[in-house]
């Protein structure tokens, strides 16, 4: 099983031999691909062989490639997530419209009570009750915007008054990452499924590739949240980035079972696929803190 997420961060070249990633730097140093989950290539000035971009494409492995201010701007996605995809796509354009609904209540309200839950760690029992009613008031498709009600309370609660996740800020730089790196965790296992990024259960954004990552990664967003309340950042630096994504080395609990977050987002994309297929949620599978 693959469990590795790797960051490049250093001037290296990257290329591939007997199944092994090989680094080429000051030393050489050799990864066999089975490990790789997440590759990450912080450099700009890392090279890398086409014929290891291709390999690692079809093992399934996410590569995700940074900014000279290493910040991640873009991902390979294969387009041979799986054997199915075809039929996958078609079932995927014809989906319910009455369960994504329905299904989209579910991730709001368990997004709105992971918020609720990390408001009540960290004090705020006052915003907390505000958000815990919210939960009881979701409609599905949360045609009432019960979820951005509760995000403005949230950000407010967590970040002060005069938070805004429109501007410049180490916090919400560390906010973006995390969210990045999660994102693309929820890109990887959409493709490996055989369904595809572009086609959301509620975002619809002709520019966003990744409307269904969008959609399936709202649950997840304070594991990122509680990770940068505790960092306090004054800047995003390697230190604070490397804790960002080891995020996804997290125990988590879901289906009565203690798991890595990067397995347990594939549990509960599989069980989002399940239930709109099968219109049927009480096969859904959400997360929760160990």
């Amino acid at each position: 099983m693959t469990w590795r997420i790797v960051s490049i961060c250093k001037t290296c070249k990257l290329d591939l031999k007997l199944n092994y990633m090989v680094i080429r730097d000051e030393e050489l140093r050799r990864i066999h691909l089975s490990e790789i989950a997440v590759l990450i290539i912080e450099n700009t000035a890392v090279s890398i062989t086409a014929a290891l971009l291709c390999e690692l494409s079809n093992r399934k492995v996410k590569i995700i490639f940074c900014d000279e201010k290493r910040n991640p701007y873009g991902e390979i996605v294969s387009h041979h997530g799986s054997h199915d995809s075809t039929d996958k796509l078609r079932n995927q354009i014809s989906w319910d419209k009455d369960i994504r609904g329905i299904v989209w209540k579910e991730i709001v309200m368990k997004k709105i009570y992971m918020q609720y839950r990390l408001l009540e760690k960290f004090g705020h029992s006052e915003q907390a009750s505000l958000l815990k009613s919210y939960i009881e008031n979701v409609e599905p498709n949360d045609s009432t915007n019960r979820e951005g009600h509760a995000a403005k309370v949230y950000f407010n609660a967590l970040f002060g008054m005069n938070f805004s996740r429109r501007v410049d800020s180490p916090i919400n730089s560390c906010l973006n990452y995390g969210y990045a790196i999660l994102l693309s965790a929820f890109n990887r296992e959409i493709s490996i499924s055989g369904y595809f990024t572009q086609l959301g259960i509620f975002h619809d954004n002709m520019f966003n590739p990744f409307n269904l990552g969008s959609d399936l990664m709202e649950p997840f967003r304070p594991i990122i949240d509680e990770c940068v309340i505790d960092m306090s950042p004054v800047d995003i630096g390697p230190e604070e980035k490397m804790r960002l994504v080891d995020l996804l080395n997290k125990k988590v609990i879901i289906n009565n079972k203690e798991n890595y977050l990067i397995n347990a987002i594939r549990i509960y994309c599989n069980s989002i696929f399940d239930a709109i297929n099968n219109l049927d949620i009480n096969l859904l599978r959400f997360y929760n803190e160990v």
